[in-house]
């Protein structure tokens, strides 16, 4: 009888040689056997474990998207290009020194605040600060600590392992902050029915980002030595509305580099990927860029409810006012589709060329319907 390949080799061969992984460490922290390295995903040691949780859980790994979609969201609430969409709003946070501090609104710094003041959760995970060292997940359980990780950084960091290495007893109920490749880790991780596993009961919130891509570090840092800057040195990154550069702000001022030099040092994990909206999170949410007059919207967030408890929060935000509230202008949300729509169309083209036949999209199920659309 042939010996079943292990899920480590698997992993290995199906995601990490073909340059599918996405950082996001929903394979690390649940063994020693898998670790991040210089912003890679790198197996220390052999394991022969035939089915286990770190390909169960990977975002590249065959994933049956219709029923996590059927196990998480109303049906009634999809659509194909952006995924389950309860209610679409422009908000920002009500506390101006926040919105000070924060990457554009502070709309996801302001929900987390609410669900753990309100007990809804008791601690957050979100993307630390890089500090000359490896990008890492932080469980931050103090509320009046969430705004000293507001900013954004376009680089990958492992939360999904930072998920993991949260003690069972202790943390409690968790919300986190993730890119869509995390989320749909999250999703794997929420609905995974594994003899034994029970952690993921207790993620309590799933706040998404759109997200474009990521930045592979060591790229990217050998880029900023160019304009004399260190990833360290950086206090937040932005994509101004209607310019073709990514902002860098430091303590001592701010560069533009062009998006053509940033292009080189994409992850190529992430011109693969389709969800631009974390589709698969309790709510989304980005900056807003949308209409004729980009400076009309500077300040503002998109956010797409997604679940029941999502809804829940932003309906509390609005009680408690800790949210602004704006409607979206009518063509806000087509824009948003249509840009969306361009992402998955553009993937699939990649995802084909990559496994030269469109019988095989790799992590990605040609039977899906929603894959099926978009690949006429």
């Amino acid at each position: 009888m042939r010996k079943k390949r292990s899920s480590q080799s698997r992993l290995k061969k199906d995601v990490l040689e073909k340059s599918l992984c996405t950082g996001c460490g929903a394979c690390v922290g649940l063994c020693p056997y898998q670790a991040v390295y210089k912003d890679r995903t790198v197996q220390l040691f052999d394991c022969d474990l035939p089915d286990g949780k770190c390909r169960a859980f990977c975002p590249r790994t065959p994933s049956d998207l219709p029923l996590l979609r059927e196990s998480l969201f109303d049906a009634s609430d999809a659509t194909d290009e952006i995924g389950p969409v309860k209610e679409y709003w422009l908000t920002r946070a009500k506390d101006e020194g926040l919105r000070s501090r924060a990457q554009h609104g502070g709309t996801v710094t302001a929900l987390l605040g609410l669900a753990m003041s309100e007990g809804w959760i008791d601690a957050a995970i979100v993307s630390g600060r890089l500090d000359g060292r490896e990008p890492e997940g932080l469980l931050i359980d103090r509320a009046e600590e969430l705004a000293d990780y507001a900013q954004s950084r376009f680089w990958a960091a492992p939360t999904v392992a930072a998920f993991h290495r949260a003690p069972e007893s202790g943390a409690g109920r968790l919300g986190i902050v993730a890119t869509p490749c995390q989320a749909i880790a999250l999703a794997k991780i929420r609905t995974a029915k594994i003899d034994g596993y029970r952690k993921g009961g207790s993620l309590s919130l799933v706040i998404g980002l759109f997200c474009g891509w990521t930045l592979a570090l060591d790229r990217f840092q050998n880029l900023l030595e160019k304009y004399q800057l260190s990833a360290s040195a950086l206090t937040g990154m932005d994509i101004p509305a209607g310019k073709n550069v990514l902002e860098l702000r430091t303590a001592g001022g701010s560069a533009n580099v062009p998006m053509d030099e940033v292009d080189s040092c994409v992850r190529e994990a992430c011109r693969c990927c389709v969800d631009s909206t974390a589709e698969f999170a309790d709510l989304s949410v980005g900056a807003a860029r949308f209409g004729a007059n980009p400076e009309e919207m500077r300040g503002w967030n998109q956010v797409i409810v997604r679940s029941g408890a999502g809804q829940k929060l932003v309906s509390l935000a609005r009680q408690r006012g800790v949210l602004e509230f704006r409607e979206a202008p009518p063509p806000a949300l087509v824009e948003l589709k249509n840009a969306a729509a361009e992402k998955k169309k553009k993937a699939l083209v990649r995802i084909i060329a990559k496994s030269r036949s469109p019988k095989n999209l790799l992590y990605l199920n040609p039977d899906d319907p929603v894959v099926r659309k978009y690949l006429k």
